[in-house]
């Protein structure tokens, strides 16, 4: 370090003050200069090569102040046209397609759509797979167009609210159990058949039982006997 010297002399007194021996000049230079106008430099390219990465990556990407390519966001939610991929569960609240076309879900596996409740447990299950339709849910309903129901289905019975329920396989309808309806008919031409091949068949009406043929006759067959019972009244046969 360089030490200056104060010399303090009286007035008059001529002092000679020692030169300075050694000079300093601040600033950088030689290979420190150049490593930093490199550094500069490197640091310039990287800044471009990162805004030209951005810009086409904004470009591909289809990005616009309404969304992101087909996924425009609106204030009552979200817009996605055409064809559209999902790798991973969707969560929403409602699903729509447009006004002019219709919705299509589509998989290689099954298509599982769940309702939950607020603690995340499943409360409703639909399961379109490629052998069998599943459908969970402590009450399955199916309404018309007018919000009547047509058929209703619980843990305790089944319920057609149609006028009428139309079997046209060959071998008819199987019931495990005991079938409720006002009217059993069949068509013009074919016969009405009842049976039961290995128990009893029994009819019961709480004002009566009407059974006609309008166009043939009516048979009977049994293995044991067979009773017609009035609980109030008499049994015609004619």
């Amino acid at each position: 370090m360089v030490r200056e010297q104060y010399l303090t002399a009286t007035e008059g007194t001529h002092v000679e003050r020692p030169d300075n021996q050694c000079v300093y000049n601040i600033g950088i230079y030689g290979w420190r200069k150049r490593c930093l106008y490199l550094f500069v430099l490197l640091l310039l390219i990287v800044l471009v090569v990162n805004f030209a990465l951005t810009i086409w990556i904004l470009k591909v990407m289809w990005f616009s102040p309404v969304g992101m390519g087909h996924l425009h966001v609106r204030s009552d939610g979200l817009r996605l046209e055409g064809e559209s991929e999902f790798l991973f569960p969707l969560y929403a609240k409602e699903i729509h397609s447009r006004m002019d076309s219709s919705l299509l879900l589509q998989s290689t596996q099954n298509v599982t759509v769940n309702a939950r409740n607020s603690d995340g447990k499943v409360t409703g299950r639909l399961k379109v797979g490629p052998k069998m339709v599943d459908i969970q849910s402590p009450k399955f309903k199916v309404l018309s167009a007018h919000g009547k129901p047509l058929f209703t289905a619980d843990e305790k019975e089944v319920t057609i609210g149609t006028d009428r329920l139309r079997v046209t396989g060959p071998e008819g309808a199987l019931f495990e159990h005991s079938v409720e309806t006002p009217l059993v008919r069949a068509d013009p031409f074919p016969d009405l058949r009842l049976e039961s091949p290995t128990r009893s068949l029994s009819m019961d009406a709480p004002k009566g039982i009407n059974i006609k043929a309008h166009a043939g006759k009516i048979e009977a067959l049994s293995q044991m006997d067979i009773l017609l019972q009035s609980s109030e009244g008499m049994s015609i046969v004619s």
